[in-house]
C-alpha cells in the first residue's frame, strides 16, 4: 500500500484563513505532509483560479466546508461547483453532494458550548443529523481543543506547546462513533480546521496564534492507496470514501506502514480498513504498526483485547465492527497515535 499523510479541514485567504494556497502548501511541505485537502467556506476560489494541484511536492486538493449559519457544515470533496445550503436540511446538502459523486464529512459533528467561555457565549457548531452522512470528522483538532480549554493557562499551553497539551479525542466523541459504526458504515477522518488566525498586512502575516505548519504537524489522516496507484484528486477522494484512512499523529511517531486486516485461516484477506464484508466463522483481526505501543482492540466500541505489542492476531469471535487504537507515552501521559477505522464484519 501507498500511504499519503494528509492535512484535512484547512482555511485559506479565499475565506476566513491568512495564508494564500501557495502559502499552505510549502509549511505542508516543510511539515512532511503529502497532501493538503483544503476546505475554504462556501467556495471553490482555488480551483476556479488554478492554485491547486502539485505545489512544492505537495498535492492540494480543492474542497468546500458547506457552512450553514451555527450548525451542519459538511466537507465536500471532489465535486466541481459550491453545494448551496440556503433554505435546504442536512440530508438535503448531503443529498446534493452525492448528486454530484462528492464525498461529504460532517465537520466537528459533535460539537458544544464550552461552559467555561460563557462569558463570550461562544455556542458549539454541532452537525444534527448524522444518519444523512458517509462520514465524519472523529478529532477536529482546533474545535475539539477550543471546546476543552478551561482557562487562558490552557490557551497558553495548547498555542506554546499544543504536542504536550493534547491527548485524546473527546471520549463522547469516540463513544458517539462507535454507536454509529455498530449501525452502520461511516467513514472517519482527522481534520484541523486550521485558519492561522492572526493578522495579514499585505504579504506578511505579522501576527499569529499557531503557523499553518506548526498545526500541519499535529494530525494526519493517513490515506491508503493500492501500490501503482497515482496520487490525484480523484484517488485521494475515492480511498476517502472507501474508509482506506486511519488518523495518525506523526509528530508522536511516524505511523506510516500502519495496517489492519481481516484475514481467514487460509491466510486469505478478506478485509482491511474501512471495508464492509460479511461475518463468518474463523476470522483473525491483523494489525501491524511501524513500532511498539500500546493498542486497544475494539468491537463496536467495546474493549476486546489490550496489549504492548507492534503486531495484532486477534480472534474475531462474532459481527461487528472491529477497531484498533493505540497509544504512545510523552511527557508521562500517553496520548493517541492512531486511530483506524473499522473492518466491517456483519
Amino acid at each position: 500500500m501507498r500511504d499519503l499523510g494528509c492535512v484535512v479541514h484547512v482555511h485559506s485567504v479565499h475565506s476566513d484563513g491568512t495564508g494564500t494556497v501557495a502559502e499552505i502548501a510549502r509549511a505542508a511541505a516543510r511539515a512532511g505532509a503529502d497532501a493538503v485537502l483544503l476546505t475554504d467556506h462556501d467556495t471553490l476560489t482555488a480551483r476556479w483560479r488554478r492554485e491547486d494541484g502539485w505545489l512544492d511536492g505537495v498535492l492540494v486538493v480543492t474542497g468546500h466546508e458547506i457552512s450553514p449559519r451555527g450548525r451542519d457544515h459538511m466537507l465536500a470533496f471532489g465535486i466541481d461547483e459550491v453545494v448551496r445550503h440556503d433554505g435546504r436540511d442536512a440530508r438535503a446538502v448531503a443529498d446534493a453532494v452525492r448528486d454530484l459523486d462528492g464525498l461529504g464529512v460532517a465537520a466537528h459533528p459533535w460539537s458544544a458550548r464550552n461552559p467555561h467561555l460563557q462569558r463570550w457565549k461562544l455556542g458549539g457548531m454541532p452537525f444534527g443529523d448524522l444518519s444523512c452522512v458517509d462520514a465524519v470528522e472523529l478529532w477536529s483538532i482546533v474545535t475539539d481543543s477550543a471546546e476543552q480549554i478551561g482557562s487562558l493557562a490552557q490557551v497558553a499551553g495548547f498555542i506554546c506547546a499544543p504536542d504536550r497539551w493534547l491527548t485524546h479525542p473527546p471520549g463522547r466523541r469516540m463513544a458517539a462513533y462507535d454507536a454509529l459504526t455498530a449501525e452502520r458504515r461511516v467513514v472517519a477522518i482527522g481534520g484541523l480546521d486550521a485558519h492561522q488566525v492572526g493578522v495579514r498586512a499585505g504579504p506578511w502575516v505579522p501576527f499569529r496564534l499557531m503557523s499553518y505548519e506548526r498545526t500541519f504537524r499535529l494530525l494526519r489522516t493517513r490515506v491508503l492507496l493500492d501500490d501503482g496507484v497515482e496520487a490525484t484528486e480523484r484517488t485521494i477522494v475515492a480511498a476517502l470514501r472507501a474508509g482506506h484512512c486511519y488518523l495518525a499523529r506523526d509528530s508522536l511517531a511516524p505511523a506510516q506502514g500502519f495496517a489492519l486486516w481481516a484475514q481467514a485461516g487460509d491466510g486469505r484477506v478478506v478485509a482491511r480498513t474501512g471495508d464492509e464484508e460479511a461475518y463468518a466463522e474463523g476470522l483473525t483481526l491483523h494489525a501491524r504498526l511501524p513500532r511498539p505501543a500500546t493498542i486497544v482492540v475494539r468491537r463496536n466500541g467495546a474493549e476486546v483485547a489490550r496489549m504492548e505489542s507492534a503486531v495484532v492476531g486477534q480472534p474475531i469471535d462474532g459481527p461487528g465492527a472491529w477497531r484498533v487504537e493505540a497509544t504512545l507515552p510523552l511527557g508521562g501521559r500517553r496520548r493517541t497515535w492512531i486511530v483506524a477505522n473499522p473492518v466491517y464484519l456483519r
